[in-house]
């Protein structure tokens, strides 16, 4: 075995080759994530589904009134069979796939480079909006519980989001300490609300519900096939996250596949025993959806009562909605990360920070996420119409795309593992036409349109790097190099300390070395120009002043004309324009200085060929018996 295909099974299988120092250092990396610090980084999402999962599978079937209400059960037992597929699936697909990516992995090694790429967008699109609606879902619950605070809800969401970026630019993993006590709350609180629930014969109390109006239909329909799909695709919303894992399996610690297994059946085993409990429960007490009040809020007051555990709950449910974003935060900058390796996206958002951060994806989900709360006005229902279609696309693929794997891989159980993968994939395929065809007009339509437009744009930066690439003769051995003449152009205003070292920096890179000064027309210019050749001459430095007219007041402009001169005057000597800047000791001090440098440096990038040298002179403290300037009228100069 080759150590390319050892290396590939290792991974695969959740070992480490021996003996790799590297693995041994991933295993301790602080910067990476336990299976428990993965579970709070990247459950959110799904954890938080729970708050309105169960609430979508009733606003559905209460147009059937009460007799609709009695499939909730069924229906919830419909959908965690469907996450026990998924689970399963996307368990195969860390093993399969190390590298993370989930179903963008997947379908670009099984299924073509274009399914691969609606696959990407379609993540995409889920992970912003889930972000969006995950921060006004629990901006919601916070106005729901203080109305005073209804009027500034957009800009509370905006603030949430700043303090949820911030989180994550320090790092997942501080990020993963930071909501392991908000999700265990949370997960305590509903798994003892169930507990307590399923002791009870009668609601301890309806005082939650009292005076609000119910939504359950007067002029209830019958329970047919097309009521409980549309029922079951609305309660699939419970199911967005479970990929999240998945994905960014790089962010573990070694063995990196087995941990994110782990943490995904955790995550399946969690959500399952709250989305069935939770719906036993609302059989049990024969829950009515009223307007205004949550169905997990009512739950929590018929099996708490209404007493400081209804407030826990519900002030748990606030904050991990709140932090529901996470998920993506974890997800979404791994997988720009994938995109940009293969030249999708820009490769910016393939850098690391110190701290294994992809700070770049975290700034752009941010920013992108900003704008939708902008514009929706911080109002969820803008935005829940929107959601969950973009997974359901991506489960597919990927369930199609492990078919495809376990047929061309035959290893002992395949025919077991295509049947699972094949009928998940069934599921999710009707869940996605379900949910899209019922919200259509609501907004999916977006999607659909946002789909391929975002495809289109990979595309674009693909070529475009494949046009950059071509130029650069990337894949070819290049010519051999060779010396050729070079010429140091040093643009100066005045004579100081800063000047010397610029020369002598120059002195030091080429053959020749020219110093340049732009003269102004006006009287003020001609006497400055006239000064500094006084100066020039006394000091004689060696090094030839060149004076450079400026008719207008352009600083950059001279100073391109006369690179671009050299050029074509001489082809084949390399000019360099080597320009000398102050480092500020602090940085305010930067709003102090003039930026000439900046000026220059730009004109002569956009216009001319030249290689350009900023030289960075920094002040610090003065030194110990420095001197101050020679004297004479050179030395006393600024």
């Amino acid at each position: 075995m080759s150590m390319l295909a050892h290396s590939e099974h290792a991974a695969g299988t959740g070992e480490e080759p021996p003996g790799t120092g590297a693995a041994r250092a991933a295993a301790q990396d602080p910067h990476r994530l336990t299976a428990t610090q993965g579970l709070a980084a990247l459950s959110l999402d799904a954890m938080a589904s729970v708050a309105y999962g169960p609430e979508a599978i009733v606003l559905v079937l209460a147009a059937a009134g009460a007799h609709g209400l009695g499939f909730t059960l069924p229906v919830t037992l419909a959908i965690a069979a469907l996450l026990a597929v998924l689970i399963a699936s996307y368990r195969q697909v860390i093993a399969a796939f190390p590298d993370g990516g989930g179903s963008y992995a997947v379908a670009k090694r099984h299924l073509g480079r274009r399914t691969s790429l609606f696959t990407a967008a379609s993540l995409v699109l889920d992970y912003v909006l889930n972000v969006a609606v995950s921060v006004t879902a629990g901006v919601a619950a916070l106005t729901s519980a203080f109305p005073s605070l209804h009027g500034d809800r957009m800009w509370l969401c905006l603030g949430v989001l700043v303090l949820v970026t911030a989180v994550n630019l320090r790092g997942i993993v501080d990020s993963a300490k930071a909501f392991i006590v908000p999700t265990a709350v949370f997960v305590g609180s509903v798994l003892a609300l169930i507990a307590v629930g399923l002791f009870r014969d009668a609601p301890a109390s309806t005082a939650a519900a009292a005076g609000h109006a119910s939504v359950l239909a007067g002029d209830a329909t019958t329970v047919g096939a097309l009521l409980l799909l549309k029922a079951f695709a609305a309660g699939c919303s419970a199911l967005t996250g479970v990929e999240a894992v998945a994905n960014a399996v790089p962010s573990f610690r070694a063995p990196a596949a087995r941990r994110a297994q782990r943490t995904e059946v955790a995550l399946g085993a969690l959500l399952g025993v709250m989305l069935i409990g939770l719906s036993v429960l609302i059989g049990r007490f024969h829950l009515q959806p009223v307007e205004g009040v949550t169905v997990l809020a009512q739950l929590a007051d018929a099996s708490l009562g209404h007493h400081w555990a209804f407030y826990v709950v519900q002030f748990a449910t606030v904050v991990l909605l709140a932090l529901a974003a996470n998920t993506s935060f974890g997800g979404l900058p791994v997988l720009m990360g994938l995109l940009a390796r293969d030249n999708y996206l820009p490769h910016v958002f393939g850098l690391k920070a110190d701290r294994q951060v992809h700070r770049h994806g975290v700034l752009a989900l941010a920013a992108v996420c900003a704008l939708l709360l902008v514009f929706s006005g911080g109002d969820v229902n803008t935005l829940v119409p929107l959601f969950a279609i973009g997974v359901f696309v991506g489960f597919t693929i990927c369930q199609v795309g492990m078919v495809r794997h376990w047929r061309q891989e035959r290893s002992a159980g395949w025919r077991g593992k295509a049947l699972l993968n094949g009928f998940g994939a069934v599921l999710t395929g009707v869940s996605a036409v379900v949910v899209t065809a019922t919200k259509f007009a609501e907004g999916a339509w977006l999607i659909v349109v946002a789909l391929p437009v975002l495809v289109m744009a990979f595309e674009a930066v693909h070529r475009a790097y494949a046009r950059i690439g071509e130029r650069l003769e990337l894949g070819r051995v290049p010519e051999t190099p060779r010396r050729c003449h070079s010429v140091v152009v040093v643009p100066v205003s005045s004579l100081s300390r800063l000047t010397s070292k610029a020369l002598t920096a120059a002195v030091s890179l080429g053959d020749e070395v020219v110093a340049v000064t732009v003269t102004q027309a006006d009287g003020e210019g001609r006497r400055a120009a006239e000064s500094l050749r006084r100066d020039w001459e006394l000091w004689r430095p060696g090094v030839d002043l060149v004076e450079l007219p400026a008719p207008s007041r352009s600083l950059g402009r001279p100073i391109v004309h006369y690179v671009r001169e050299l050029a074509d005057r001489h082809p084949d000597i390399r000019v360099t324009v080597l320009i000398p800047e102050v480092e500020p000791a602090h940085v305010w001090q930067r709003l102090l200085q003039n930026q000439r440098g900046a000026v220059v440096a730009h004109a002569v990038r956009r216009d001319t060929d030249a290689v350009i040298c900023r030289l960075r002179f920094r002040l610090g403290a003065q030194p110990a018996g420095a001197r101050q300037g020679t004297p004479g009228k050179a030395g006393t100069r600024r």
